[in-house]
């Protein structure tokens, strides 16, 4: 959340800001909410201290044997009115946290002002998509055609949006997780996490998915919510807390399920696997100083590209544009990965830099060394990659004209030396 402090002083910067997203002004509605909750809090305090003083005059009068009554008549007023205003400060104490709590984070002045993804602006492109003697098809037509990858028999578990892997491409799913978490661990000095992919309402407010955006993810009815991302449980292990400066920038990865009910998405992807209610993603997340931060997303950036470098996968890196970036990132880089049986190019990992935002939600600090004060961490997170769309752009683009798939070299240590998966393996 942003900082009521510099909201206070800087009412003109933030609906600037806002308004690059294409969201109403709101700096006057918590101003307004600001002093009206200060007001209360000042004569809450000016009641006390003279309730106080007042109860002292009591003793005092009624050892000299003079009337003490006016005295406590007054006293009893006074903690009658503090009793409503404690109960006015109690609300508007809640109302401001909620107002505060649904302000997005500003954009990065580096940040390209747009509206939507058609603004966004492409910073650079690797490898050259893949030229066919034949008509490249769709993933779901690959695997089904495989007998590998049942839609039908999902459904018939779970409803739409769900899809059972069978045999090699199960397994080949399971490689590009193991494929992806080695190079994060091995290479890049990620420490490996496994965390727990049901929380409570407080990581999931940490990081910025409630209580706005309830509706995109699934709880149960044990008041537990299913993570949309393992960014929430990464995130959140330092919530609460005072880290060390010298173990910063904290670097962690987690292989996990993730959930979302896709609220939004009606219509959108209604075949495959791009958009499903339960898929599995590697994440990335970095904690460091606000001096680290910019290296750090870049170097972000580049560890999520070189997992599809690696697997030769054609793809682009996009800067989002002001009006397209998520709720909690001052800035962010999509990497779209190329699909030549859509014939263009989809998302596939997500880096963001969301500055103090989700720290000081979650009063997640440090302590610079030689100072007194706390300040607020960074957090970064980001897709290193999204395992499912992974696993579309390696059929799509190694997809042969029998209907059979090239295993990436990079993978065939993972799949026991397997070169082609075909419908008889």
């Amino acid at each position: 959340m942003l900082d009521l402090k510099w909201v206070r002083e800087n009412p003109d910067l933030l609906d600037a800001g806002l308004a690059r997203r294409g969201k109403e002004p709101l700096a006057a509605s918590i101003v307004a909410l600001d002093e009206k909750q200060r007001a209360v809090t000042t004569e809450l305090q000016g009641l006390q201290a003279r309730r106080n003083d007042a109860s002292r005059q009591i003793g005092a009068v009624k050892k000299s044997g003079g009337d003490a009554q006016p005295l406590m008549d007054e006293v009893a007023a006074i903690k009658d009115r503090m009793a409503a205003l404690e109960e006015d400060e109690r609300t508007l104490v809640a109302d401001l946290e909620t107002l505060m709590l649904g302000i997005p984070n500003l954009p990065d002045d580096q940040v390209p002002d747009g509206a939507d993804e058609n603004d966004n602006q492409e910073i650079r492109r690797w490898g050259e998509p893949k030229s066919f003697d034949f008509t490249p098809k769709e993933h779901f037509d690959l695997g089904t055609g495989l007998g590998l990858m049942d839609f039908e028999g999902a459904a018939k578990l779970s409803g739409a949006r769900f899809v059972i892997l069978k045999g090699a491409l199960a397994r080949l799913s399971r490689a590009l997780a193991q494929f992806m978490l080695d190079l994060h661990t091995g290479e890049h000095g990620y420490t490996e996490m496994n965390t727990p992919v049901l929380v409570l309402d407080g990581p999931l407010v940490g990081t910025g998915q409630l209580p706005k955006f309830s509706e995109d993810l699934f709880k149960t009815t044990g008041n537990h919510w299913l993570i949309s991302t393992a960014e929430v449980t990464l995130t959140n292990t330092v919530a609460d807390s005072i880290v060390d400066p010298a173990k910063l920038p904290l670097r962690m990865t987690a292989h996990t399920l993730c959930f979302r009910s896709e609220a939004g998405a009606a219509g959108k992807d209604t075949r495959g696997m791009i958009r499903q209610h339960q898929f599995e993603k590697v994440e990335m997340v970095s904690v460091c100083t606000p001096e680290q931060s910019e290296a750090e997303h870049q170097r972000m950036t580049a560890c999520a590209e070189e997992v599809l470098k690696r697997l030769n996968l054609p793809y682009r890196v996009l800067a989002l544009c002001s009006g397209d970036m998520g709720f909690s990132a001052r800035r962010t880089y999509d990497l779209e990965v190329w699909l030549p049986g859509q014939d263009r190019y989809r998302e596939i990992s997500s880096c963001s830099n969301t500055g103090d935002f989700q720290a000081r939600r979650m009063k997640a600090r440090y302590r610079p060394e030689g100072e007194k004060a706390t300040r607020f961490v960074h957090t970064l997170n980001g897709s290193g990659v999204a395992v499912g769309r992974c696993l579309v752009a390696v059929l799509e683009n190694y997809q042969q004209a029998d209907g059979s798939i090239v295993v990436p070299d990079a993978l065939r240590p993972y799949m026991g030396g397997l070169e082609v998966i075909r419908t008889d393996v």
